[in-house]
């Protein structure tokens, strides 16, 4: 048996890891802590083989509690996130203190089964992880990781999104920012899609497989009737490409690309909300607005129909307004601000 501690000031995520956890057979929840203090006090008195830790916590930092942890007992340690812009950032000195892995908290884009099998993994995969001590002279020093993650450019869009599309991507230079989109596309003319803008764009630009890198000179578009996901491990972005519930009747859902690009780059990212009926996205940009994206959405005058950003920006989600023309410029400039 895998014995793991979680450690969580929030009672809620405790109860859903433990029970994500618990579900398998080869792993033993042997408690939980609020804090930093009560789990130093467990791992002396449980021995766990693995921790999840969050990084944001009263009376002491989580960082702070894993630089001693990796000091003095180092032991295996999954950090278990937000994401925000802090969080993003904590989380990422993390994994120079010394943890296993970093994944996003449970939330909305996600269902419990998602999160619980990614936790799962995560847990058998650390338990046989070999871990070093962190000598003294780099406890305090924190990692610059996050400074120099490349951002993630995420774009959503539905009716005229085609054409919005072709005019944004062959403007992208070869070596342009990693994008992400979900286009609300039926399924069968995804793959032509993407091909016919690959062949305009100086960007390679592909349907998006199941574990897909999130690199620059790349857009990877959400095939249709599935929704796409941005997913992290340590400092690698990723696609999860995966079926399920229509949201805003739409699979793929901009509002499920949209929020968990918020949940897993945080201030890494950019949104562009482009033409489109309906308010599909409104609330995933105000998402990423509010984890620290900078946000854009496409003006009433260039849109073909002014649904999607006018909900968005009648929610107050975009810090941007502008004509398509402007678009391609603007993500160059967010992209590398």
């Amino acid at each position: 048996m895998i014995k793991v501690l979680i450690v969580d000031d929030s009672a809620v995520v405790r109860q859903i890891l433990q029970g994500a956890l618990s579900s398998d057979p080869e792993i033993q929840v042997v408690g939980t802590a609020p804090d930093p203090f009560v789990a130093r006090d467990k791992i002396v008195e449980l021995k766990p083989d693995v921790i999840t830790l969050d990084v944001e916590m009263p009376r002491m930092d989580g960082i702070t509690f894993l630089r001693k942890l990796m000091h003095y007992q180092p032991m295996p340690v999954i950090v278990v996130s937000s994401l925000t812009p802090e969080g993003s950032g904590l989380a990422l000195d993390a994994l120079s203190a010394g943890a296993v892995e970093v994944m996003c908290k449970p939330g909305a884009a996600f269902t419990v089964g998602d999160m619980a099998e990614e936790l799962v993994e995560k847990v058998k995969t650390a338990a046989f992880a070999r871990v070093k001590r962190l000598t003294a002279r780099n406890t305090d020093k924190p990692g610059a990781l996050g400074k120099t993650t490349n951002k993630v450019v995420a774009i959503g869009a539905s009716t005229g999104g085609t054409v919005a599309l072709e005019r944004i991507l062959s403007r992208i230079p070869v070596d342009g920012p990693g994008i992400v989109i979900a286009q609300h596309m039926p399924a069968m003319f995804t793959k032509q899609f993407a091909a016919r803008m690959n062949q305009l764009s100086p960007m390679e630009v592909r349907e998006a497989v199941d574990g897909d890198s999130v690199v620059p000179g790349v857009a990877l578009i959400a095939p249709g009737d599935y929704h796409m996901l941005l997913k992290r491990s340590g400092a690698r972005y990723f696609v999860q490409v995966k079926t399920g519930p229509m949201v805003h009747r739409q699979r793929p859902a901009v509002e499920v690309l949209f929020r968990s690009v918020a949940m897993c780059a945080g201030a890494n990212a950019v949104g562009i909300i482009l033409t489109g009926m309906g308010a599909d996205g409104a609330q995933g940009l105000l998402e990423m607005r509010q984890a620290g994206g900078l946000t854009v959405a496409q003006d009433e005058a260039s849109c073909v129909v002014f649904g999607m950003p006018r909900a968005a920006i009648e929610l107050g989600a975009a810090q941007r307004i502008m004509g398509l023309d402007q678009i391609p410029q603007e993500i160059l400039r967010l992209a590398t601000s």
